[in-house]
């Protein structure tokens, strides 16, 4: 599945008050913009991002953060227009022919999580167009001006009112013709309206209370507070060591390799997927692998330790934190695995939900130190850094 992503950053911001439009203000490691051009550029189902910049301007610049270099998908940037739908429009021209599925995301919502994206992404694929909404928790009153006066008319069912967020997803053929039917002259204040009137369904995914809006300053002064909060990154290290015996397969960051002997444990022993595990764990105050997966229990005999990575990461993301970088390095004076490095980079980074970028694996030997030197075990060592999901 091919995923495009639009983001829009045109806007003036003139609520905010700024002499400088809002998206490229800092608050807090980076600006507006550049926080979510790294929520979608980290994100493993996305394929490309198209930025749409304030009219007269199509060059990026250091508010990208460097995230528009390789690896991970291309960014590209257009000119906006007078309107957010004409910003829209002139992005979607830019969208890959490739594309299945097209996201459209405010810059001025800069905490999206990865959560958040997915849903809106199978949401969009399996239905044809989904925005992410919040139910109001508030009774709702709709009002009229009488004489300079605000009065209440009717009072609507709070649970069929729902806030709309970005992004919003749509397949490609949907989006083409929500587009089509605003270049007609239909005025509309997002996609998701236009998609209505081309006569499509649109379906609600759980938004996310946390993906505010940045539109006044006391917004802007509450995501600086958020940033300055989440500042302060955690770190978790990892160890394991498994002796090496015959008539095992030598299972390392989830690739078999060929090997006359292979590591000795109740689960495949994959050093690697054991020792970020750890890392994981530690960096959340979460104990470590023998606490979730004991080995005394059969239920994880002969289990692929690449699953209990993915488990785990689902848990601590559960708790509110998200891989930001795994360093991982194995100990082992035979087979060489620098053939191999990249397949189990990108199979770990799969299983913890980021960009195989995040991920770093390489090979020692122990200079013939020992167990390890003499080939009688393997041993890794990894560091974590988890983040707090935006």
């Amino acid at each position: 599945m091919f995923v495009s992503v639009i983001i829009a950053a045109a806007g003036s911001g003139r609520r905010l008050g700024s002499a400088v439009p809002k998206q490229m203000l800092d608050i807090g490691g980076g600006t507006m913009l550049e926080h979510s051009l790294r929520a979608f550029h980290g994100h493993r189902l996305v394929s490309e991002i198209v930025v749409v910049l304030p009219k007269g301007r199509t060059a990026l610049g250091c508010e990208t953060g460097g995230v528009e270099a390789p690896p991970g998908p291309a960014v590209h940037a257009v000119g906006g227009g007078d309107r957010r739908q004409d910003s829209v429009a002139a992005a979607f021209d830019r969208v890959s022919a490739d594309a299945d599925v097209v996201l459209i995301h405010d810059a001025a919502r800069p905490f999206v999580s990865a959560g958040l994206i997915e849903r809106t992404i199978d949401a969009a694929m399996t239905h044809g167009a989904a925005i992410a909404a919040l139910q109001s928790r508030d009774t709702v009153k709709r009002v009229v001006r009488q004489s300079g006066d605000t009065v209440i008319v009717d009072t609507l069912p709070r649970e069929t009112v729902y806030l709309a967020q970005t992004p919003q997803g749509f397949r490609r053929e949907v989006l083409a013709a929500a587009i089509a039917v605003g270049r007609a002259g239909v005025e509309a204040t997002d996609e998701a309206a236009l998609a209505e009137r081309a006569g499509y369904l649109v379906h609600v995914v759980d938004g996310d209370p946390g993906n505010l809006k940045i539109t006044t300053e006391e917004d802007f002064e509450a995501a600086r507070r958020r940033t300055s909060r989440g500042a302060t990154d955690r770190v978790g290290t990892g160890y394991d060591l498994h002796r090496l015996v015959e008539g095992r397969p030598l299972v390392i960051g989830g690739v078999t390799i060929l090997f006359e002997r292979g590591a000795l444990g109740h689960s495949d022993a994959d050093v690697v997927c054991h020792a970020v595990t750890d890392a994981i764990l530690g960096a959340a105050g979460m104990g470590d692998i023998g606490r979730h997966f004991p080995d005394t229990d059969p239920a994880w005999k002969d289990a692929s330790s690449l699953d209990l990575l993915r488990q785990v990461a689902t848990l601590v993301a559960g708790q509110g934190y998200e891989v930001g970088n795994l360093d991982v390095t194995v100990i082992l004076e035979r087979p060489k695995i620098r053939d191999a490095v990249d397949a189990m980079r990108a199979r770990v980074a799969e299983a913890v939900g980021v960009d195989a970028s995040r991920v770093s694996i390489k090979g020692k030997t122990n200079e013939g130190v020992d167990a390890i030197g003499r080939g009688e075990a393997i041993a890794a060592h990894a560091v974590a850094i988890l983040r707090r999901r935006r």
